[in-house]
Formats: C-alpha cells, sequence, structure tokens
C-alpha cells in the first residue's frame, strides 16, 4: 500500500504532534485541515486556486457522488481525481452522516440502510459491501468505513446499538475493501458517552485500520463537550496511526482539537459562510453585508496575503457585491477564508514545531476574540 503515516514530533506542551501522511499523490504535514468538495468540487474554488493557497488534500462524498454523477461515471473518467482534474490527495466520506441526516429513512437494519434520495426520492440501500465498492470506483487515496452517525443529544440505548452496528460494519468493510492504493479509514462513534467512546475506540484499534476517524461529533452538542470527547477517546487511539476529527474545522476547534491529539480536519464551514458574506479575519468575524462597511474601503483583513486582500478589494466593494448578487463576492470572501484557515494550521504547526504552541495559542485568540 502506498499509504503511510509517521510522527515526527510530539509536542513537550500538549498531545498534539507533526506527522507526515504518504499516499500514491503525495506527502501532507499533519496536522492539516481539508476543504471540503462535496460534490466534486470546492464551493467556488478551483483546483488551481486550492493548489496556490496551499492544500495537498481535499474531500468528496460518496453519499453525493453516488447519486449524481453516478459512481459509474466518474470509474469511466479514470476515478474522481481525473475527473475534477485534482492532482493532490482525496479522502471520502462514507455518506453515512449525508444517509442519516439528509434522506428519509425507510428502513435501518443488520444489512446496511434503505434510504430515498434527496434529489428524487428513488429508493436506495446502502451496506457496508455497497460503500466500499462505490468508493473503490471513486479511487480516493482515503476512504471511510460505513458508520452509523447519530445526533446530539440521543438516548444510551440507542447510542450503544448504533455503537456496536458500526463495529460490525467497520469489520464487514474490511473484509471486502480491496484497492490496494487506498487507506480504509476506521470511525469511532458513541455519542459522547464516556463508555460507549472507549469501547468503540477499542474494538476499532483491534482491528488495525491504518487510520482513524473521531466522528459523531459537532452535530450539536456544546464546545466544550466535545473536547471533552476527545481528552478521552483519543489516547486510546494508536500512537503511529492519524487520527482524524470529522466535521470540524472553526479556528477555535483547530487549535483545541492539535492541543488533544487530532492530526486531520475537515468543515464545510469556512466555504459555507464565505456565501452568505462572512470572512474570518485575524480579529474576528466581519459580517461584509452589514452597513458599518459601506464606506470601508480597507481590505478584509489587513494582516493576510491572499489574493482578495493584497489585490485590494475593499470591504466596500465586497459588500457592494453580496448587496448586488454578485457571485464574485461570494469567490472572493471563499478564497479568503481557506487562506486564513491554511495559515491558522501554519501557525499551529509551527507551534507543535518550536514548543511555543500555547504562547502562539494565546496570542490568535487575543486578537482573534478582541481581548
Amino acid at each position: 500500500m502506498a499509504f503511510s503515516f509517521t510522527v515526527h514530533k510530539q509536542s513537550n506542551e500538549n498531545q498534539g504532534r507533526l506527522g507526515l501522511l504518504t499516499t500514491t499523490h503525495n506527502q501532507i504535514e499533519t496536522p492539516v485541515f481539508m476543504p471540503v468538495g462535496t460534490q466534486g468540487a470546492v464551493k467556488a474554488m478551483t483546483v488551481d486556486d486550492l493548489e496556490r493557497i496551499g492544500f495537498k488534500i481535499i474531500l468528496g462524498n460518496t453519499y453525493h457522488l453516488y447519486l449524481r454523477p453516478g459512481a459509474d461515471i466518474i470509474k469511466d473518467a479514470g476515478g474522481l481525481h481525473r475527473f475534477i482534474h485534482w492532482n493532490g490527495s482525496m479522502l471520502t466520506d462514507s455518506g453515512g452522516f449525508q444517509v442519516f441526516s439528509l434522506t428519509k429513512l425507510n428502513k435501518v437494519t443488520e444489512e446496511g440502510v434503505t434510504f430515498k434520495s434527496h434529489i428524487d426520492g428513488s429508493t436506495h440501500l446502502f451496506s457496508p459491501e455497497r460503500v466500499m465498492a462505490i468508493e473503490e470506483d471513486l479511487g480516493a487515496d482515503i476512504a471511510m468505513a460505513f458508520d452509523v452517525c447519530l445526533p446530539y443529544p440521543s438516548e444510551y440505548k440507542e447510542a450503544r446499538e448504533a455503537m456496536e452496528r458500526t463495529t460490525r460494519w467497520a469489520e464487514r468493510c474490511l473484509k471486502v475493501h480491496g484497492r490496494e492504493d487506498q487507506a480504509l479509514f476506521g470511525i469511532v462513534q458513541g455519542v459522547t458517552y464516556r463508555d460507549l467512546r472507549q469501547e468503540s475506540a477499542a474494538n476499532l484499534a483491534s482491528l488495525g485500520f491504518p487510520g482513524y476517524a473521531i466522528g459523531g461529533l459537532s452535530v450539536g452538542e456544546p464546545k466544550p463537550l466535545m473536547y471533552e470527547t476527545l481528552e478521552y477517546t483519543v489516547p486510546l487511539l494508536p500512537l503511529d496511526k492519524p487520527r482524524y476529527l470529522m466535521g470540524v474545522g472553526s479556528p477555535d476547534a483547530l487549535w483545541e482539537g492539535v492541543e488533544r491529539g487530532i492530526d486531520m480536519f475537515d468543515c464545510v464551514f469556512p466555504t459555507r459562510i464565505a456565501r452568505h458574506g462572512t470572512a474570518l479575519t485575524s480579529k474576528g468575524r466581519v459580517l461584509i453585508r452589514d452597513a458599518q462597511y459601506a464606506r470601508d474601503y480597507a481590505p478584509l483583513d489587513p494582516n493576510c496575503g491572499c489574493y482578495t486582500c493584497k489585490s485590494g478589494y475593499s470591504r466596500a466593494y465586497l459588500r457592494h457585491l453580496f448587496k448586488a448578487g454578485e457571485f464574485l463576492g461570494g469567490y472572493l470572501i471563499t478564497y479568503h477564508n481557506l487562506f486564513f484557515l491554511k495559515r491558522v494550521m501554519d501557525e499551529i504547526k509551527e507551534g507543535l514545531r518550536s514548543d511555543t504552541f500555547a504562547e502562539r495559542k494565546r496570542e490568535f485568540f487575543r486578537q482573534y476574540n478582541g481581548d
């Protein structure tokens, strides 16, 4: 298998570490934030934009790509990399979260999940075996096992049943997954019940996956509870395997997650808020539609070196674009937000490298929160 992961440095201050992911396509320094290209595109961005910002790995989603355009079409095109013209690494989610959150469920059984498409109402079955076949057709460097993802809060009995089923489905995924150039990650579940998370982590670790994700967080629980869950879950995962916190990507969560030992993050957060006119800056969020920016001719963030800020696009102009319904506004803020999060991760890595993590974290939040 072309996939490997090496830890190069363990922080002397916390559980954070510097590592290197190697796939068939490239090498990725960790910790890393991965932009989400749900339907084969990171919204508003070209792959050239992503490469210029410095991203080396992005996501695709099995559920969405299976429904449209279809895994067979993508396979015939030579796989997802060629289909979307991306030369870096890719990770595909199994679609478990979407099956449970976007669709009208007909039936959940040990075999799998029967669901209706959110696009046309057609009926489909996702089983571990079917999902593995789809992900192998898509051909991402990293594929996720099919899991049961519950919302917060969920009753203990329901959470235990979902966790145990996730483990059984993980075993079935491992049994049928055969693509040698694709790493399969297991997903720890258990909502926010400590014993369930511990049991799930132990069960999956015993199966020997090349990487592990922590799923079922950032689904409605308070952030302090998410961080508490990480504190007792992450140490149970193998030290020599990457740890991926699914669906999390706000600046505060990146700092807090790395501090607790997380290596990989993804989230639609920076692109979604950009489309609605919210920019992430070193001084906090800027809601560009606000009237106070109508005559503000400064860049989004004077401390930012992204294309949007360096090119001189002012807050006033960006506000005008959004008020006028021009697509350019969403593009420019999306570029800025992704650039900002990439630089946050660079700052985090430098903190780990130089053992100045705590100091840099304090300074980041001092500015970001306006303290």
